[in-house]
Order: C-alpha cells, then structure tokens, then sequence
C-alpha cells in the first residue's frame, strides 16, 4: 500500500514543481509592474507582492490569500493573471520576516498562525491597498487552499469587500455566517471528498444566514486543480478545471 501513496505524492509534487517553474517564467516576461511593499500591521512589519494592471482608469483592488505552502512564484503568477484582466492584485506573506519560506518549513509555521494575527494582517493588507491612488474603492479576496478558507472567513471580517472567491478551502463554522460581507463563490474539485463533502451542509447554513454562496464542482479534478493544471503534463481534467475557474473568475470580477 505504501508504493502507490508514495507514487502519488511524488506526481503530485512534480506537477507542483512545474507550475511554480512555469510561473517564474511567466513573471520574468511579463509586461506589467509588479513590485514587493511593506507596511505594518501593528508592530509587524508585512511584506506583500502587488502588480497593476496597465489601464488608464482605477482598477478594483484583489487580495490574494496564498495556499499553505507560502507566497510562491505560483501565488505572484496568479497576481499577475490577474492585473493582465485588469485589476490590482496584492498577496501579503503570511510568514513576513527576515528569512523568506517556503515548502514544508512555510506549512509548519502556517498552521502556528494565531486567527488573530491572520485578520489583523488581512485587513492591513487590504487598507494599505485601498489607499493606492490607482484604486477605485472595491476590494475582492481570491484565497487557494489554506488561503481559500482564509477567504471564507475574511468575508466575515471585512465589511468592505464586494466578494469572496474561494477556491477549494473549508468554510468557516455556520454560526458566523451571518457576519459575511458580500457574495461567496467557491471552486471545488470532485475528487477532493475532504473539502466537497462539506459543500451541502455550506450552502443550507449560508441559505440560513441569508448570504449568497455559489460553489462549482469541477468534474474529475482534484485539490490544488488551480496550481496544478498548469503544468505542461497537467491530468485533462485538472487542466479544464484550471481554464473553467479562470473564465468564471474573471466573468465574476466584471460585475463588480
């Protein structure tokens, strides 16, 4: 039994591992100003990854919550597709410090966060972003995984924001669900049972906290579909689901 597990843990990393390659190449040739800030949030000093769109007019401001592995090359990939469809994207490192990290070492000392820190510095991010001149006063949170829950529950906390994408993360208990600001929509994976097999129970708790909630389930693919339907050699059914997401994404932003 260990073989198989093992097999499939090893694919899985190897698919992760191209993206983030494809990612930084991406980066690298991109036309857009992306640039590293920092601001505090208390006695903390943040550090976050911004790029803007190259519009004429304000944009809508996109904090981008990344997964547990830390603010990757993926992650300021995804912030650049973003300004590309022409909307300011900031991604705050979560682990902000004098040593940068990633991997196993950002997924340990993720799951040490306090829920405190993660709002205090959620809502710095989102000021400092606002404050831009370019801004244009609405504010939308994406969150992947560890951050896709993150996302979930900063709908709850933050009473500016227009909507919540949240892209295969837990929802936050039901009986907070009536603080929710704005809409959620979700982006699941069918083979990913640790996260779908919670999505009916979501969608009555939100019905009855009178909140909008819309998930999709995306046919075949699994967790971290987003990252890993990038890849060159991505399974058909993450790498539709990747394209699907991207499409409804960015259908969804233009109603803002």
């Amino acid at each position: 039994m260990r073989l198989p597990l093992l097999l499939s843990i090893l694919i899985l990393s190897t698919f992760a591992a191209s993206a983030q390659d494809d990612a930084k190449t991406r980066l690298e040739k991109s036309p857009r100003h992306g640039e590293w800030v920092e601001f505090s949030s208390g006695s903390r000093k943040i550090k976050a990854f911004v790029v803007y769109p190259q519009t004429k007019n304000k944009a809508t401001v996109v904090l981008v919550i990344h997964e547990i592995f830390g603010l990757t090359d993926w992650i300021r990939g995804v912030c650049d597709q973003l300004a590309e469809a022409g909307y300011i994207a900031i991604a705050p490192d979560m682990l902000s410090g004098p040593t940068h990290q990633e991997g196993d070492e950002a997924r340990k000392a993720i799951s040490e966060l306090k829920p405190e820190q993660i709002e205090s510095e959620l809502n710095a991010t989102a000021d400092y972003a606002m404050k831009l001149p370019a801004a244009n006063g609405k504010l939308a949170v994406a969150g992947f995984c560890w951050g896709g829950g993150q996302a979930f529950l900063f709908a709850e906390e933050n009473a500016q924001l227009k909507a919540s994408f949240v892209f295969y993360g837990a929802a936050p208990p039901s009986a907070d669900m009536s603080k929710i600001s704005g809409p959620v929509y979700a982006f699941y994976g069918e083979n990913d049972a640790r996260i779908t097999t919670t999505v009916p129970d979501t969608e009555k708790a939100m019905k009855a906290a009178g909140k909008t909630y819309d998930p999709v389930i995306y046919s075949g693919a699994g967790h971290g579909f987003m990252r890993l339907g990038e890849a060159a050699d991505a399974p058909p059914a993450n790498r539709k689901a990747m394209q699907d997401s991207w499409k409804r994404l960015k259908s969804l932003l233009k109603t803002l």
